[in-house]
């Protein structure tokens, strides 16, 4: 039988793209990376919305969000396996036209459960397109525009999660929750079909490789069981639940066994003896301890903003996309690395972190727009002091044979510690509020008084009564904010110490690599 055109082997040309089909090529690799970076944000305004229309829970709404952020982490270790055994480019394209697949069938998901089985599908699909396009840029790229492709590709990635709040809020007050995932479905079917016209002689050569399905297995397990478990946890009583207890024993039992069967396997999908270097541990412990509190802020900001302060998904999504100061700030960052110590500057922004987010602790129910906007714009000026600096240190650490496994374990320890963080954020600020309330009416005084004083303006028993209780939920949720803000800022303190820990790296990082 002959074989489809897709899987035909194609010749090796290694020559760079030039002129207009280098823009092209540049354009429809940024264009897809940034599809898939956005969407890891743009749900995030856009839960409260979902969560009413499928009838659950704004915490069980935060299921979108975390089950594709789960399932970009396992696919990314995948990555390198894939490529090697069926081609980058190939990989590429048919990991798009999955995306586009799934960002249909999410947009039409009739309940919370297949959303995120869709999202899901989604995630395992995107997890690939990103260390991919980045690699792609740099072999179609001439070898002197290597720093453009890498600027490209970089601006890519700190302009999606600014943009995703606002395009999810515009499109959730103006439109159906729905299009945030359909508005992909054509961007991704034209760059699927182009991508493949102009990349097709450029596939790498490829070669039969075993593949660790026990590992795998074995990630998948504790890392599904550990995120359901976490998102669970509040609905079931946590561990006065069977469930819960049984999810956390299997969590264990599997990271236990996929410690072992990875450590002794001859060909890993995980390669779990790059944490011999201290260098690349403590950077990569530093950048998933961080990264996860500062993912925190993102998730809780929306929250709060649309379900007790009265904004809308449009505005709860403008106040969090200060961070476009990240842009102007990252050439800054990159010319420092290789000047001044890489843990001072890393040391320097999660300090920045901390910084605003103990400002953000003071926040009281009269906070306006503009001084819940103005702390997200301060912040976006420590990120890339964060994040360059510190994918050097723990990438500088490993042996260059390693390195593109290293920023393979990196990522996805990142992306795992962004979708815990957001399961245990939402849970705690639950228990958070609901304590600051009991203790709020165990303290009110002069009730009746309140409640005759409101009868006499002109309100009923009950609709008086019904304000006050309302204003005691407001003052609670504000507090419980408050306190998970001054909780993250202690462990962005924690992390500005633990990265002293590290050795100052010696290794140079070749361009792109931490991408």
């Amino acid at each position: 039988m002959a074989r489809l055109p897709f899987f035909r082997p194609v010749p090796i040309v290694q020559a760079p793209l030039q002129g207009s089909t280098l823009f092209v090529g540049g354009a429809l690799l940024a264009l897809a990376n940034f599809m898939v970076v956005l969407d890891t944000t743009i749900a995030n305004v856009s839960v409260p919305n979902i969560a009413g229309a499928l009838a659950v829970s704004p915490t069980q709404g935060t299921w979108v969000i975390t089950s594709y952020s789960v399932a970009e982490a396992i696919t990314v270790p995948l990555t390198g396996w894939l490529a090697t055994r069926f081609g980058t480019v190939r990989v590429f394209c048919i990991a798009m036209a999955g995306f586009a697949l799934f960002s249909a069938l999410c947009g039409i998901a009739p309940s919370l459960g297949v959303l995120v089985a869709f999202r899901v599908g989604q995630g395992l699909c995107g997890g690939p397109m990103i260390p991919l396009s980045q690699a792609l840029l740099l072999r179609v790229f001439p070898p002197e525009k290597a720093p453009m492709a890498i600027g490209l590709w970089a601006m890519t990635t700190v302009v999606a999660p600014v943009a995703g709040p606002i395009l999810g809020g515009v499109i959730s007050d103006n439109y159906h929750w729905s299009w945030i995932f359909f508005i992909n479905v054509p961007v991704a079917v034209a760059v699927t079909i182009l991508s493949w016209q102009t990349f097709r002689s450029r596939e790498t050569p490829t070669q039969r490789r075993p593949v660790d399905f026990v590992g795998l297995g074995l990630l998948v397990l504790w890392v599904g069981s550990m995120q359901i478990m976490l998102d669970k946890g509040k609905e079931l009583d946590w561990f006065g639940s069977p469930v819960i207890v049984s999810l956390a024993i299997v969590a264990v039992i599997g990271l236990a066994a996929f410690l072992i069967w990875e450590l002794t396997a001859e060909d890993p999908i995980v390669d779990l003896r790059i944490f011999r270097h201290r260098g690349f541990t403590v950077g990569a412990v530093t950048l998933s301890l961080t990264f996860g509190a500062y993912f925190a802020s993102i998730i809780l900001i929306p929250l709060w903003l649309q379900t007790s302060m009265g904004y809308t998904a449009t505005w709860a999504g403008y106040a969090t996309a200060g961070g476009f100061l990240a842009i102007f700030f990252s050439p800054i960052a990159a010319q420092l690395v290789g000047k001044v110590d890489p843990r001072l500057l890393t040391s320097a922004g999660i300090l920045w972190f901390a910084g605003v987010t103990f400002w953000r602790s003071g926040f009281t129910t009269e906070v306006d727009f503009l001084h819940i906007f103005l702390p997200a714009v301060v912040l976006g000026i420590g990120v890339p002091f964060f994040f360059v600096p510190t994918t050097r240190i723990a990438l500088g650490a490993v042996e260059p044979r390693e390195t593109a496994s290293a920023a393979g374990l990196s990522n996805f320890m990142r992306t795992t510690a962004a979708a815990f963080a957001a399961s245990i954020t939402t849970t705690a600020w639950d228990n958070a509020t609901t304590s600051a309330r009991d203790n709020l009416a165990g303290t009110l005084n002069g009730v009746e008084a309140q409640i005759d004083a409101l009868v006499a303006a002109g309100l009923s028993a009950e609709q008086a009564l019904r304000q006050i209780d309302g204003f005691v939920q407001m003052q609670a949720v504000m507090l419980a904010t408050d306190r998970i803000f001054l909780i993250t800022s202690v462990v962005f303190l924690a992390s500005a110490a633990f990265i002293w820990l590290a050795p100052r790296p010696r290794v140079a990082v070749a361009p792109g690599a931490a991408h």
